[in-house]
């Protein structure tokens, strides 16, 4: 068990950083968002001239957002859990429940991490997005459609993460050492589940 919590601590030290920094980007790409949108709104509905770029920059902002606010919620337990069974059982055979499906989510994430790496650097991720620019000295350049889905890889890969300090802790936990396992840093969002 000395082992595994030799392996879990810094897994779960570098997840709750890189976490905490994808928090704030996926807070950023909310707010982008939501302008994008009411610069669409005001556009289309006060000025009747309906913009090209803003649905797909809330689109854009939309799958950031998703990829890196994804294994926050996954780690905190945010996602579709099974406590109404687990309740019922005992914590050894409730944690082994939890094992088995972490595994099971383990194995899932390992085929998502394939397709989203294909998606980036496949055939779809050669094309650039129909209307998002950026500006540069030369002049305009089309964002590439492969920084959209590359979203979609870094949150797998996060999730990929969260998942294995998951099934660290759930084997500690099944071979008795609850107590001895670190805390899931919660940061800022800690304070609003109370």
């Amino acid at each position: 068990m000395g082992l595994l919590l030799t392996v879990l601590a810094p897994l779960s030290w570098v997840n709750a950083l890189v976490l905490k920094f994808g928090r704030a980007i996926g807070i950023a790409a909310i707010a982008f968002m939501v302008a994008a949108i009411l610069i669409q709104v005001v556009a289309r509905y006060i000025f009747n001239n309906a913009l090209p770029w803003p649905d797909e920059a809330a689109r854009f902002c939309m799958l950031w957002m998703t990829g890196l606010m994804a294994p926050t919620a996954f780690r905190r337990g945010g996602f579709v859990a099974l406590d109404m069974i687990s309740g019922f059982l005992s914590s050894r055979v409730a944690a082994l429940l939890g094992l088995v499906l972490l595994l099971i989510s383990l194995a899932i994430l390992i085929v998502a991490v394939q397709i989203g790496f294909k998606e980036v650097t496949g055939f779809g991720g050669r094309f650039a997005t129909a209307s998002l620019y950026l500006p540069t000295f030369d002049g305009w350049f089309r964002v590439p459609r492969s920084w959209m889905m590359l979203s979609l890889f870094v949150g797998v890969v996060l999730l990929l993460s969260v998942n294995i300090e998951l099934i660290l802790r759930s084997i500690v936990t099944f071979l008795g050492g609850g107590d001895r396992l670190p805390d899931l840093d919660l940061g800022d969002m800690a304070a609003g589940s109370e």
